[in-house]
């Protein structure tokens, strides 16, 4: 499936931004432009169910990979992705080879094995009120959370079937096959000191924004741009 971006630059050099579920290319509206003054260019995509992207029938983490595959450049020279795009990226990054990759909490596992991940509680978030995103994230800017509205009226929650209420686990890389960087929330609820551990043993940076949330650009911007250091 060819899915919609958002570019912003004209760089000689080229990054791919993912986002996480609930969300599309909105999210980066303060990343993109950032990069684009550090000289790339820059492309968002709206994943599948998503944003302006196309609907479908069906909804998988390899769907998602492939779909990304469709659409995005191959060697470009960053990609990050961010929750279920950090797990879309994972599957696709063999495939894409860019020359760096960079995980941003990423829906690989759940730091309990054994916490069951409801798809209900996303498709009820759809509705969430202005009130209810800017409890649940204190940090954000008001700009942020008018994102997040608009990024959840354009989304399908059908999206989150594939979770089928089970523990999100099994995608935990056996190696890196780009040079890679994790960067985790704190704490993470998606990657534990112990996975960060195994991750740091199979080839993988790992660092930590200290204090920031799952969705580290928004709740961190600068600490989020500084655990890019040498990355980007």
């Amino acid at each position: 499936m060819l899915l919609d971006t958002t570019a912003w630059g004209t760089g000689e050099r080229t990054a791919l931004l993912v986002h996480g579920i609930m969300s599309d290319a909105r999210t980066w509206h303060r990343v993109g432009p950032l990069l684009a003054d550090r000289g790339y260019r820059v492309i968002a995509v709206d994943l599948r169910g998503h944003g302006r992207s196309p609907r479908a029938a069906v909804y998988s983490p390899e769907l998602f990979a492939d779909d990304l595959v469709d659409t995005l450049p191959t060697g470009a020279d960053l990609a990050i992705g961010h929750s279920l795009g950090g797990l879309s990226l994972l599957l696709a990054v063999d495939r894409l080879r860019p020359r760096r990759a960079v995980y941003a909490d990423p829906a690989w596992s759940t730091a309990d094995p054994e916490a069951a991940v409801d798809p209900s509680l996303f498709a009820g978030f759809k509705n969430a009120s202005r009130e209810q995103i800017t409890a649940l994230n204190p940090r954000w800017a008001a700009e942020d959370v008018e994102v997040e509205l608009a990024t959840l009226a354009d989304w399908d929650p059908r999206t989150a079937h594939f979770l089928g209420g089970a523990p999100l686990r099994g995608f935990l890389p056996l190696r890196a096959e780009v040079p890679s960087l994790v960067t985790l929330a704190d704490p993470s609820l998606l990657v534990g000191p112990g996975e960060a551990d195994v991750l740091r043993a199979r080839g993988f940076e790992v660092r930590t924004v200290a204090g920031a949330g799952h969705t580290l650009h928004r709740d961190d911007l600068e600490g989020f741009l500084k655990a890019l250091d040498g990355w980007i």
